[in-house]
């Protein structure tokens, strides 16, 4: 199986923690040139320095906050300056926990912002190359509420599903172009967003982080949280040459425990 994406340049966003920092592992693994966003230089610089490059990887990062749209387009046009971009992963944190109906709507449109506008910014950079190189991986890191909402989570389970359909409009345009677009669905997954979940529930609650965190362990049929690098195998896969017919898919990795098929 050819899974290997040695010379080409993938752009990770999110990548200094977290599922973003295991995908960006995972495809330096494979031999690409991983090129990292986020918005803490001196996190983005330790990351970078952590990256595989035992096949002359040339690694490198831009600064840009996704609460800031035009910060994520200056990025993201002086990268492309500068290389063909085959591989872009699309993450960035969620939104606050929270009922839906508690939330103000100028969340709404922060989220909007910070997840969707971003995402097209991203992506109108840098299909152009992806056309001419005749290969190209868009791969959205979003969230198993895109198949069934989650508790709690009003805005994110919102914004989430607008991506997904966002992801499938692209892919059914890109697709001609030996151009994939998909979705890879976490679920409860060791991160620091789980760790700010389990305290909001359990402050919500009135309950003990144990408690929720072993109730939360209890509804997967694995009965274990999963792991970034589990995530990122499947990330790995999507954006290498041995999936170049999924396309316009959500692929959950959740253990099991999304209830829909």
């Amino acid at each position: 199986m050819d899974i290997s994406i040695k010379g080409k340049h993938a752009v990770v966003c999110g990548s200094t923690q977290g599922i973003g920092f295991a995908a960006a592992r995972v495809l330096a693994a494979l031999g690409a040139h991983c090129i990292l966003i986020a918005r803490n230089e001196a996190a983005l610089a330790s990351a970078v320095a952590e990256l595989p490059t035992e096949d002359g990887q040339q690694h490198r990062y831009a600064t840009a906050d996704f609460l800031d749209p035009r910060r994520v387009r200056e990025a993201i046009a002086g990268i492309v300056r500068e290389v063909n971009v085959e591989i872009l992963v699309n993450n960035t944190g969620g939104p606050k926990a929270g009922p839906v109906l508690d939330a103000a709507p100028e969340v709404f449109e922060e989220a909007f912002r910070q997840h969707l506008v971003c995402n097209q910014i991203l992506v109108q950079h840098v299909v152009p190359g992806m056309k001419s190189a005749g290969y190209g991986r868009i791969i959205n890191i979003i969230s198993t509420s895109v198949k069934t909402p989650l508790q709690n989570l009003g805005v994110s389970n919102t914004i989430r599903l607008a991506v997904a359909s966002w992801a499938k409009s692209l892919s059914n345009e890109v697709g001609q172009f030996n151009i994939t677009v998909n979705n890879v669905l976490p679920g409860l997954t060791e991160t620091a967003r789980l760790k700010g979940l389990i305290q909001h529930t359990a402050a919500s609650e009135i309950r003990s982080e144990a408690e929720i965190r072993n109730q939360m362990i209890g509804s997967i049929p694995m009965k274990r949280f999963g792991n970034p690098a589990e995530i990122a195998q499947v990330i790995g896969f999507l954006a290498s040459p041995a999936a170049s017919y999924v396309n316009g898919t959500n692929i959950a990795v959740d253990g099991g425990r999304t209830p829909a098929f």
